[in-house]
């Protein structure tokens, strides 16, 4: 159905005549007259009875003007949904307990006038075919993943390096240390379910393997993390890294813990060096959504670490994109 047929005869409805109809649409009476009969056709119906004082509306216009008055309605909808500054700013976080919903949380707590929405995408092929298609305007992502460069149309900016914790039960053999160096680590297993083989997180554990002789498992299935903190904190032979922004009110090793309620856990930093997990902004660079330079300004200004990027004593893949 032609829409602007729909909105003539809304128009001529509210008016009474067609002539006013023609002026309130900028239009001739003639064209009015020809998308009033247009959809009379479509309908199989009169909508209107010529009177001396206008055009009345016959029983089956009456029956049809509420429909009409909600097709322009949901028309406008449908154009406000995508419309550059009338949609939300659809932003892609892979999982809602990492730093990078932190980083949305504090960006929507400086700007809660601009809308969000925030999905959780699985992979950067994914994140970037989403991008390329509109469906979202960014994902943080640790990019570019080893052989696999961003295509020319998506531009990225390193934005938060995140430094990585050893997290383990009270009875496991580091519980007690204060901190670690990545050498202490060798020989200990370091649970990590939910390694998918191929994505960027699967990449980074790769290197960091290679570069420390570490023994990071990824067996058994997901279960999430409640699950894992329930392993770990039962299990002295395991401990899995975690970051403070994951785990933000667990304080470091050698303290009293907080959460989970009786587990003992303990979050020991990693020294000599210490891993950060590189986390990059990406968004496509024809997107005009008004609220993306607003968000890559605010990432820009406090997307920090206590570490710093690059700076002395942290480690990252040499494939990662530097800032």
């Amino acid at each position: 159905m032609d829409l602007d047929t729909v909105r003539t005869f809304v128009a001529a409805a509210d008016a009474g005549q067609f002539q006013e109809a023609a002026a309130e649409l900028a239009v001739t009476q003639q064209a009015v007259s020809k998308r009033i009969a247009a959809l009379e056709r479509d309908l199989g119906v009169r909508l209107f009875t010529r009177t001396p004082r206008g055009a009345e509306l016959t029983i089956d216009g009456q029956a049809f003007l509420p429909h009409a008055r909600e097709l322009l309605r949901v028309a406008e909808r449908a154009v406000s949904s995508v419309r550059a500054g009338r949609r939300p700013l659809r932003v892609d976080v892979i999982a809602s307990r990492t730093a990078q919903s932190a980083l949305m949380r504090g960006f929507h707590r400086a700007h809660p006038e601009i809308d969000l929405d925030v999905v959780m995408l699985f992979d950067v092929e994914t994140a970037v075919a989403a991008i390329r298609s509109g469906t979202i305007d960014a994902s943080f992502r640790a990019v570019a993943m080893p052989g696999r460069p961003l295509p020319e149309d998506i531009a990225s900016v390193r934005v938060l390096d995140e430094p990585l914790q050893l997290l383990t039960g009270p009875a496991h053999a580091l519980a007690g240390a204060r901190s670690v160096t990545v050498a202490q680590l060798a020989g200990h297993r370091i649970w990590m379910p939910g390694i998918v083989p191929g994505t960027e997180w699967a990449a980074y554990y790769d290197d960091l393997v290679a570069e420390f002789g570490l023994t990071i498992e990824a067996t058994g299935p997901n279960f999430g993390s409640d699950a894992l903190l329930d392993t770990i904190a039962d299990t002295p032979a395991l401990a899995t890294f975690m970051s403070e922004q994951t785990l933000p009110r667990l304080p470091p090793g050698g303290a009293p813990t907080v959460w989970p309620a009786g587990h003992g856990l303990r979050r020991i930093p990693v020294t000599d060096p210490t891993p950060v997990y590189p986390h990059s902004l990406l968004w496509h660079r024809d997107n005009p959504h008004p609220a993306l330079p607003t968000l890559r300004a605010h990432l820009a200004t406090t997307a920090t670490t206590a570490t710093g990027h690059d700076a002395a004593g942290t480690w990252a893949p040499s494939w990662v994109i530097p800032r």
